[in-house]
This record gives structure tokens, sequence and C-alpha cells, in this order.
């Protein structure tokens, strides 16, 4: 299994305020990348092809900023992010995975999963909310259920994000304070945080049961938020076939006149700016 650092090492300890890499370089590194996500939106489309990427991860690792920083600047219609909440009264007795079927990609998609079938492997199992046979039974299906993916030519990958608890409690504090990030932290979450070691048990029981040859996870640090997109992201680069396709450029003439006003036939007008 392979676990990817965000970074070389410079003799200071992980999760260091200095070490962290600053907004500039994180920028100008992100925009090169998106320009080649951007290329393998056009090679889906015009391959057929569908790509999935199952993100998971710890609370606070990072999935929803990693998740935006690859969706930011791809078209809406052809790339999604799939985050289900809670099963139905109904979903609890399907067969576990028949919720997730009918988010996978057509031809030319995107999805991007943020917390995905492994719920069951990791949040449902230590907090209680299904049997140990039933995660048994997951851990044995999931290998059988990716592949049939696999096998039908999806791309998908697998990344778990890694982070330690001192950046973990960080995080929390910071959401408590944020009342724009307050939303973020439910009371699962805050019951999470007595479970870190028992959440390290579940995922190493899940990576040893889920870690296929044709299904890999990857681990990638993600202490350092902004390296660990970067990472993320440039794996993911590095690992997609062959992806460049001719580039189809729309002319855009001369508007051949001065240009208009917006004008209303109605006795609607705009509502007033604000400031």
């Amino acid at each position: 299994m392979k676990k990817l650092k965000n970074g070389k090492g410079n003799g200071k300890r992980k999760g260091d305020p200095s070490d962290k890499l600053g907004k500039d370089a994180y920028e100008d590194q992100l925009g090169a990348l998106q320009l080649e996500l951007n290329d393998v939106a056009r090679w889906l489309q015009h391959t057929g092809k569908r790509l999935v990427v199952v993100i998971e991860g710890r609370d606070t690792a990072g999935k929803g900023g990693v998740i935006g920083a690859m969706s930011d600047t791809l078209s809406p219609r052809q790339c999604r992010t799939v985050a289900l909440g809670k099963p139905g009264e109904r979903e609890k007795t399907q067969w576990y995975f028949q919720r997730y079927v009918p988010h996978l990609p057509a031809a030319g998609e995107i999805v991007l999963f943020d917390r995905s079938w492994y719920n069951r492997a990791g949040v449902e199992r230590v907090m209680g909310f299904c049997t140990e046979a039933e995660t048994e039974a997951f851990l044995k299906q999931a290998p059988v259920f990716e592949q049939m993916l696999v096998d039908d030519g999806i791309l998908l990958f697998k990344y778990w994000l890694t982070v330690d608890q001192a950046q973990q409690e960080e995080r929390f504090a910071e959401r408590v304070a944020d009342p724009l990030k307050r939303w973020k932290l439910s009371p699962i979450d805050v019951q999470a945080r007595a479970k870190y070691a028992e959440y390290g048990k579940a995922r190493d029981a899940m990576l040893k049961a889920t870690h296929q040859k044709k299904t890999p996870w990857v681990l990638v640090d993600f202490n350092d938020q902004r390296r660990g997109r970067l990472t993320l992201i440039r794996h993911l680069l590095d690992h997609i076939p062959e992806r460049k396709v001719p580039e189809s450029r729309v002319k855009f003439a001369p508007l051949g006149h001065a240009p208009l006003r917006e004008r209303f036939g109605t006795s609607l007008k705009p509502i007033a700016a604000a400031g």
C-alpha cells in the first residue's frame, strides 16, 4: 500500500506551522494542476471513459477541501460530488451497495465520493450503527463490488487522508470558533474524538481487507492540507492514461455593433446594489 508524503523532510516536526505551504505558492501549483484536470475532463468526454474517486479519512482530514480543489474548475454537468446522508428506513433494508450504484458515472463523467460505501467499515462500525456481522459481510463484498466496477471499465481511485490527532483537535476547535464552519461539526464528530484509536483499528482492518492489486488504496498525508491536496491531485494525474485530445475552440467573432444595455419591457427592475 502506497503512502504519499507531501514534501521533503527538513527536520521539522510533522504539522509544524512554520512548515505549512504558503497560500501564493499553493495557488500557483494548484492552478497548473487544474489545467491538467481539465485535460482529463476533455479526454473522458472524447473517449467515453468513466472516473470514480473515493475520498476517505477521519473527521477534519480535509475531504471537502480536496474535492473542491478538484471540481472547482470543472463543469458541474460532468463532475459531480456525492456525499450521501444517513440511509432512510427503506434504504436500510436494501443491499448495502444499492444506494451508491445510481450515483456511478455514465460515459465521460467524473464522480467524487465525499465518503462512500466505506462508511460501513468506519463510522458505522466504530459508532455501533451496524453489527459486526454486517461489517464482515461488507469487507468480503467490497473487493468484489469494486472489481465489477473496474471490469466494466470504470477508472477507480481510492484515497485515505491521514491526519494526526493534534491536527484534528486544532481543526475541531477552529470549527467551534468559526460560525461559517460550525455546520461541519456534528454530534457524531464530537463523540468520535474519544475514539481516535478505535477508528485507527477499524481503518487498518478495512485497508487489509480491501487493498487489492486492481483497486488499491493510496494514503496521503493531510497534516498540511494544502500540500495534501497537491499531492493527491498530482498522483491522480500521474496514474490516468495518456489524456491529451484535440481541443475544439469556439469561434469568437467581433460583436459587430456597440454593446447594448440590459433593458426590461416590464415594471420589474433589478434590486438596489448592496453597499
